[in-house]
């Protein structure tokens, strides 16, 4: 069903969005709110002007952003459960949304965007995480409505509250655009409303050294990245004449033999793409970034900003590119190669880190290299002869990019949860080395816990939400690469590992890499538990804090054991992407 994006329908399509919207102008009215006056000229007479001027009693507050902020994403959660439609009456059965394509006016509309189970899964995903970063940030970013003329530091943060809270609200508006785009462009103005926030909230803290160097290293390579992408944008849209993912597409698919323009700006578009999931070799700003950046903002990039990534690559990887049944993807090898590269390296790196965040860092790295390679199994299953002859490989496609889906889900409890301990940490101290997690589990036991829970979910153990979408990615590799082998009447009916496609070994290195980094995520468990802490005292009490770090743990652990509603949404997620209208 297409939609125009004026109309009425059309915004009430968009609620979410407007909620966001709303928030945003909340944020700068309510907060700017004061006596000033205006002097009519030639007169005596002064008329209140409402903005500017001194703040009234009840919005000087310096708490309040906080709250309205909360509250804008918590109803913004609403307003997207409430526009899934009625095909998704029963969202208890999984999450699913009817599909509508927003479009302009005219005698040839161009689709704009496109609300369907995938975009919308992803926006619950994104408002999901921007909560949580806004509730640890009440302590993290912490207002005193009574602060000491003297604490220069608290002044300072009650100042910049309203700043900070603006760019998590801006930010969570371009990565709903991301989310619902069928355009590039569309994609592109997303991407950038999304990150150039992300930019400024990296160097939030400009006072100190590491804060301004990381946020200028981000930026820099940020803009190189986006210039690159829209060269190769402009690239496509010389060779198409149109931007939109279903006529290029249809283009894509009409090419006898490959050309070197539509060649060369997919690759310009995927190292854009590269950076954002900070693959290698376009890792190299991201262990600096985040740990200049306070935890929760070094949170916010290991989850929302690499999902904005990876919804880049699936639309133009298995929308645009993705051959017809029994041919190779152009880019199956070299993303194979890579995708084992990034995971490697990714730990290899995190074996000798001495910086928490810098090691987190680093294992986001070997978890973008995990999804590479199963997006790359999409792509073996398109060119094996077994996806003419029954629909296992659909199913296998479905599995795999549901598993993609599902791991950047439960990302959002475990990678925002060792980063919300880690900011636990940076309220008592700064955190620079491993030393200040010694003992942690004598000071605080539920802490230190719940921190070791998260470290086994980034390993892959069962039974927590790690192990489970691993478990679903390496499932969705091995039944693509052995598929071939089972319906193929040439080859030995038995699956050897000679007989499978190439991309088996795409599953090893999986496992072979899950093993090396359980050195370094038990590494964690033994200084906690283990070593001997310079002090016995508990950290500070900050209750919001903690109770992200609870919900974290407890969602870690719920969708490992119970997943089926996850696994529902996800395949449901994944259908709708492979589905044109």
């Amino acid at each position: 069903m297409a939609v125009d994006v004026l109309s009425v329908k059309g915004g009430l399509l968009l609620l979410p969005e407007m909620v966001l919207l709303t928030g945003i102008l909340a944020l700068f009215f309510i907060t700017n709110l004061g006596d000033a006056k205006i002097r009519i000229p030639l007169t005596r007479l002064r008329i209140p002007a409402l903005l500017g001027g001194n703040r009234f009693k009840w919005n000087s507050d310096p708490r309040i952003p906080g709250v309205v902020t909360i509250f804008t994403l918590i109803f913004a959660i609403g307003m997207l459960l409430q526009s899934l439609g009625d095909d998704c009456a029963d969202i208890m059965q999984g999450f699913c949304s009817e599909t509508t394509i927003l479009t302009t006016t005219g005698n040839n509309p161009v689709h704009l965007m496109k609300l369907d189970s995938f975009s919308r899964l992803f926006e619950l995903m994104f408002f999901l995480t921007l909560l949580l970063v806004s509730a640890a940030s009440i302590n993290r970013l912490q207002a005193d409505s009574n602060p000491s003329n003297d604490d220069l530091e608290q002044l300072l943060d009650n100042r910049r509250q309203v700043d900070f809270y603006l760019l998590i609200l801006i930010s969570g508006l371009g990565m709903t655009i991301v989310a619902m785009s069928m355009n590039l462009f569309v994609l592109f103005v997303g991407l950038e409303l999304a990150s150039l926030p992300i930019y400024v909230m990296v160097a939030f803290h400009k006072e100190t050294k590491a804060g301004s160097e990381a946020g200028v290293k981000y930026f820099i390579t940020g803009a190189i990245s986006s210039a690159v992408g829209l060269y190769g944008m402009s690239l496509l849209y010389l060779w198409s004449g149109s931007l939109q993912l279903t006529v290029l597409e249809a283009a894509w698919s009409a090419m006898e033999t490959p050309e070197a323009l539509p060649l060369f700006g997919i690759s310009l578009l995927l190292v854009g793409f590269g950076f954002k999931i900070s693959a290698v070799p376009f890792h190299f700003v991201a262990p600096d970034a985040y740990a200049g950046a306070s935890s929760p903002v070094a949170a916010l990039l290991a989850t929302a900003s690499k999902t904005l990534g990876f919804i880049g690559l699936m639309r133009i990887l298995m929308i645009i590119t993705l051959p017809e049944t029994g041919d190779t993807a152009v880019w199956m090898f070299a993303f194979g190669i890579l995708s084992v590269v990034t995971m490697t390296w990714g730990n290899l790196a995190a074996l000798g880190s001495e910086n928490p965040k810098r090691m987190l860092a680093y294992s986001s790295v070997a978890h973008a290299g995990y999804m590479m390679a199963a997006l790359v199994a999409v792509a073996a299953w398109r060119s094996g002869s077994f996806a003419e002859t029954n629909n296992n490989g659909i199913m296998a496609a479905e599995l795999i990019v549901g598993a993609v889906i599902f791991h950047l889900f439960v990302l959002i409890s475990f990678k925002i949860g060792a980063f919300m301990v880690i900011s636990h940490l940076e309220t008592e101290s700064d955190v620079k080395d491993m030393s200040s997690l010694h003992g942690l589990a004598k000071r605080e036991p539920i802490i230190a816990t719940s921190m070791f829970v998260f470290m086994l979910a980034l390993a892959g153990v069962p039974p927590l939400a790690g192990f489970m979408s691993k478990f679903l990615m390496v499932t969705g590799i091995v039944q693509v690469a052995s598929a071939d082998v089972l319906v193929n009447t040439n080859v030995d009916l038995v699956p050897t590992i000679l007989g499978m496609h190439w991309t088996f070994f795409l599953a090893i290195a999986i496992f072979i890499n899950s093993a090396i980094s359980l050195y370094y995520y038990l590494r964690i468990g033994v200084l906690m538990f283990f070593e001997e802490s310079s002090t016995r005292l508990p950290l500070p009490k900050v209750s919001t804090l903690r109770f992200v770090i609870f919900v974290c743990a407890i969602g870690t652990i719920f969708f490992g054991i119970s997943s089926d509603w996850l696994v529902d949404s996800v395949t449901n997620a994944a259908s709708a992407l492979f589905t044109d209208s």
